[in-house]
């Protein structure tokens, strides 16, 4: 299958090329910069010059696969309504040009948001809708295109994707550690992420462009709560500072814009994804990621 990635250079995006191409597959890729096309080239992969905003770059990459991964975003923590409204006319162009080809389109989802109270679950509807809402409301609007013959499959990430050169949230947190000399926790740090390794992330997307069936919903999550107060542990011992917490109204202040996620609890079981897929996540946990070094290179 040849398929078409955005953001396949970006941290998950480089891992799903990488796992699509071990997997016998064919990859184009979505190339903003020089430097993007030379390292998908040196890859072997082919590439579409442009970027979220040139969608007559995303129609010809479609035009050109038989599957479609979107994982680009703009990730604009300072104008998050820009990177709302970039990808929700992404999905619409990319769908538009799958419409009534029965090809699959991956779609890259977050978890947090869904629910409250209890952990997601993949029969969970996303209360994202329009384009006011978060993202666009793009998972929504992905799905709407299963009745017009295109084979969607969202895939919904834990809030952290970890390893070796992650520049995530985890990696927010240690920088944040540095500088204050002390590594922090919200309150009694009982809030709690859901993780997953990315190679384990990068094989569920390609499973899921391989096997599942239209309107599919997936987890990419291996552990289902990793309570804030043990990252925090972890990442002091990595840095070997102290460990303490920190009151709610000084989240901003200690962490930036991390400190509003790393306030709150966002989990998810991923038991339907596995059951469907057989899908077994193989990567080290999360604490076993921070405290071998992957945040302090």
């Amino acid at each position: 299958m040849r398929a078409f990635v955005t953001g396949a250079t970006g941290w998950i995006g480089s891992a799903v090329v990488d796992e699509l191409i071990s997997a016998g597959h064919q990859v184009i890729g979505l190339a903003r910069t020089d430097r993007a096309e030379q390292a998908l080239a040196a890859k072997g992969v082919g590439v579409v010059r442009g970027d979220l905003d040139d969608l007559d770059s995303l129609r010809r990459g479609a035009d050109q696969a038989d599957a479609v991964i979107h994982m680009a975003n703009k990730h604009d923590w300072g104008n998050p309504a820009e990177s709302d409204r970039s990808e929700r006319v992404a999905v619409r162009a990319l769908g538009d040009a799958l419409a009534g080809s029965d090809r699959p389109f991956v779609v890259a989802a977050p978890l947090s948001g869904l629910v409250e109270g209890r952990p997601a679950t993949e029969d969970d509807v996303s209360p994202a809708i329009g384009p006011d809402s978060n993202r666009g409301g793009s998972e929504n609007l992905a799905l709407d295109y299963v009745a017009q013959g295109v084979r969607t499959v969202i895939t919904r990430f834990a809030p952290s994707v970890h390893g070796h050169g992650d520049w995530g949230f985890v990696n927010f947190l240690t920088a944040a550690a540095r500088e204050k000399g002390v590594s922090g926790y919200v309150g009694d740090g009982s809030a709690a992420w859901s993780a997953v390794h990315r190679d384990d992330a990068a094989r569920l997307i390609r499973l899921g462009m391989e096997q599942a069936p239209a309107g599919t919903r997936l987890h990419a999550v291996a552990e289902e709560a990793v309570t804030t107060k043990a990252i925090a542990e972890a990442i002091g011992r990595s840095l070997g500072l102290p460990v303490d917490s920190v009151t709610p109204g000084d989240t901003g202040p200690h962490f930036g814009f991390v400190g509003r996620f790393f306030a709150t609890t966002m989990t998810a079981s991923s038991d339907v994804s596995r059951r469907l897929l057989s899908w077994e996540p193989t990567g080290p946990s999360l604490l076993a990621d921070i405290e071998a070094g992957a945040y302090t290179a």
